[in-house]
């Protein structure tokens, strides 16, 4: 839905099954058209497109892809934005670090990313800038050369100058927006940060890397990195990144005591990484690669800190959620990050609800169904825009 300053907001259909595009245009019919009539009956209703390599390629298709824009126009629904981070299949198997890859050391993510691009100039309308949020470069472990740090930004620059052809020719806006996640090539701003210097200097003086090239800034990722919102975005915002994209989004955290690491055990899955990072009363910082490892390495914590280590958990849970103890969120960061935006309002257009975790939340998180929870999420976060002038 369209909000004020020219903003849109979206909640990210990755939260459904969608292995194919017929699989994914069902559960838009099922789920987001429920959704549109609880939430937004009677204005245009934004969807934010979640699309695999495979869905992509069976859109393309000419007769597929003009079915689909009919049946948006017939009702009322458009599209701002596309999750283009998961390649493959997303839900009801073993993920994990999967996720990232390909990654951008790979001409097939490129491929798959230029796709998504030649779909979108279709799909927005006119006046509407359009975005795709990717995977941070890679996962960390897979990039252990400078060779493929420079097949990074080899093919990220590809990925732009295709934006820019398609952008000319358009004439619409449009940007790329890397997400930075725990323990990825890119997981917090000064990683960022590096990054887009580096392509700055290869690229000098080329507008070209600011207006087709940003960041996806997920709430969640960058709390679980125990990140400041508003030093976070306005280091990007002073360096002239473009935040292409917020992800609406919240993650678990908790003290490190015993209760909680049993506790913690509803939580673990054999799906999605669950990357675990753990600050101590000295602010150091210990990194765990998912949440089982995290808990196996403090199996024998057994008495009580007076000041016990805080873990940040990357789990997405629901914004509209209260905490159950011994669990807290991090809608902290979130809120931060909506009072930064209330007074940059132009900073950023693109806002979009991630909590893609729906299969596996625990029963006492998962007590309505998926469509009750999205318009809860609305219904929280509309509140909290208006609170801040935003909506």
């Amino acid at each position: 839905m369209k909000l004020k300053h020219g903003a849109h907001l979206a909640y990210c259909t990755n939260v459904h099954r969608g292995q194919s595009w017929e699989e994914t245009f069902a559960s838009l019919r099922k789920y987001a058209l429920a959704v549109r009539d609880r939430v937004c009956p009677r204005r245009p209703f934004a969807i934010g497109l979640r699309l695999g390599n495979r869905t992509a390629k069976e859109l393309s298709q000419k007769r597929t892809l003009l079915a689909f824009k009919k049946w948006l126009e017939k009702n009322n629904c458009y599209i701002f934005t596309v999750n283009g981070f998961p390649y493959g299949r997303f839900h009801g198997a073993n993920v994990k670090e999967r996720v990232y890859l390909p990654d951008w050391t790979s001409p097939a993510r490129l491929a798959y990313t230029n796709r998504l691009f030649d779909l979108m100039v279709e799909l927005v309308p006119d006046g509407v800038e359009g975005s795709v949020s990717t995977v941070p470069g890679s996962f960390k472990e897979f990039v252990k050369s400078e060779d493929q740090w420079k097949a990074v930004r080899k093919n990220l620059w590809r990925c732009v100058e295709h934006i820019s052809r398609l952008s000319e020719r358009t004439g619409k806006k449009l940007h790329l927006g890397l997400e930075p996640e725990p323990l990825c090539l890119l997981e917090n701003s000064a990683e960022t940060l590096s990054l887009f210097n580096r392509l700055s200097d290869e690229h000098k003086n080329d507008p070209r890397l600011g207006e087709h090239l940003g960041v996806n800034y997920d709430c969640c990722h960058f709390a679980v990195e125990y990140e400041e919102p508003k030093k976070a975005l306005a280091a990007f915002q002073k360096a002239g990144i473009k935040i292409s994209k917020l992800h609406l989004s919240s993650a678990l955290k908790t003290p490190a005591t015993p209760e909680a690491l049993a506790a913690l055990k509803k939580f673990s899955d054999k799906v999605y990484l669950h990357q675990v990072i753990e600050r101590d009363a000295k602010k150091q910082l210990t990194f765990y690669k998912d949440l089982p490892r995290a808990t196996a390495a403090n199996s024998k914590l057994k008495t009580r800190n007076s000041k016990p280590k805080e873990w940040r958990i990357h789990f997405h849970v629901p914004l509209h959620a209260p905490a159950v103890p011994p669990f807290q969120n991090t809608n902290d960061h979130l809120l931060g990050a909506l009072d930064w935006l209330a007074k940059n309002p132009k900073a950023c257009s693109h806002l979009e609800m991630e909590t893609y975790t729906w299969e596996v939340l625990p029963p006492e998180l998962k007590s309505r169904t998926v469509v009750e929870q999205i318009a809860a999420e609305y219904e929280w976060t509309l509140a909290q825009l208006a609170v801040r002038g935003l909506a």
